[in-house]
């Protein structure tokens, strides 16, 4: 029996279970974690006034770092958190401060997923890796990919309204013509595909994609073509820094965005963090691995609320509930009663 295999059984016979003992049978919840694009001005703010685990976890960041995000994070605004090479740690930390204050609260997750950089998160919440570690790991990153987009041009839009396989053809069709790559970069929930790759090249398939009955198309601000393979100079840094990495095995299961599939094997994972900074993020496909495993519960742990909307667009009858603010851990409790 393969790995994926196993994982998807072990947590579909404890769903079962749950059932068969008379619990509710929706009781089975995946936290996810957001991405990049989700940073907001003063996010985490409030967690940190009110929370003693998120404001420890923001001075840890702080000295991890050497700087203050939490500074960057509180005061800052959207334009200053805006750079890759501070939006990463700054979600990162915000979203495990989140974390933790949900924790303290005596509540876990049976799985985790996390979209793009949201995926260090949900390493952190698998025990994968300490946060410290995580945070460091995602500031080189940021950089990384910084620099990637600085060396290569590249950009980014979402196309919204069309199938996935039609934009995939689109994509092909662009760069088999010599105007440079472009690929389905997310693929995020039915009718929403965020493509990537050289300017030229994601205008063009922009503008197919409109020929071909989009209901839109909009260019994002993005320092880069990430989830492309102008990323793959830095995926090759990355992996030689999470090559010296400790991760251990997931306490819970993980669906990674290259695979669309869960695994709790620490050489999986760490193939999964390599292999989604040049290739897409299959999210739509990883909720839809959540439901194979019995989970239709939600939690988006972190600033936004991008995530949940993706998940009602790819499951009916999905519970999401999101905890960024204080107020989300007020009623926290009700959610998992």
């Amino acid at each position: 029996m393969s790995e994926e295999q196993r994982v998807l059984e072990e947590t579909a016979a404890s769903h079962s279970s749950d059932s068969a003992s008379g619990a509710d049978s929706r009781s089975a919840t995946a936290f996810l974690f957001p991405g990049q694009g989700s940073q907001s001005a003063g996010m985490g703010k409030a967690l940190a006034e009110s929370c003693p685990e998120a404001a420890a976890v923001f001075a840890e960041a702080d000295a991890a770092l050497g700087f203050s995000i939490s500074q960057l994070c509180f005061e800052g605004s959207g334009q200053d958190l805006k750079p890759t090479e501070v939006a990463q740690p700054a979600l990162l930390t915000c979203s495990v401060a989140a974390l933790r204050c949900i924790e303290a609260r005596g509540f876990r997750p049976d799985a985790a997923a996390g979209h793009s950089l949201g995926e260090y998160s949900a390493m952190v919440a698998a025990e994968v890796i300490g946060f410290r570690e995580a945070l460091l790991l995602v500031a080189k990153r940021g950089k990384l990919m910084s620099e990637a987009g600085e060396r290569q041009p590249g950009t980014m839009a979402a196309v919204l309204g069309l199938d996935s396989n039609r934009v995939e053809a689109i994509c092909r069709h662009v760069t088999d013509q010599g105007d440079g790559v472009v690929v389905p970069a997310n693929l995020n929930a039915p009718g929403q595909v965020v493509i990537s790759g050289a300017v030229g090249a994601v205008r063009a398939a922009g503008e197919q994609a409109k020929a071909a009955g989009a209901a839109r198309v909009i260019p994002l601000a993005v320092s880069g073509a990430f989830h492309s393979p102008l990323m793959s100079d830095a995926a090759r840094s990355l992996q030689a820094e999470l090559a010296k990495a400790s991760l251990k095995a997931a306490a819970i299961p993980i669906v990674c965005n290259a695979t669309a599939r869960p695994t709790r094997e620490p050489a999986d994972l760490r193939a999964a963090l390599i292999a989604q900074m040049a290739s897409g993020v299959r999210w739509e496909e990883s909720m839809r691995t959540f439901e194979e495993m019995g989970i239709t519960r939600f939690v988006e742990v972190g600033p936004g609320r991008v995530l949940s909307g993706l998940v009602q667009k790819t499951i009916p009858g999905a519970i999401t509930y999101n905890v960024g603010e204080p107020d989300g851990l007020e009623r926290l409790g009700a959610f998992f009663a």
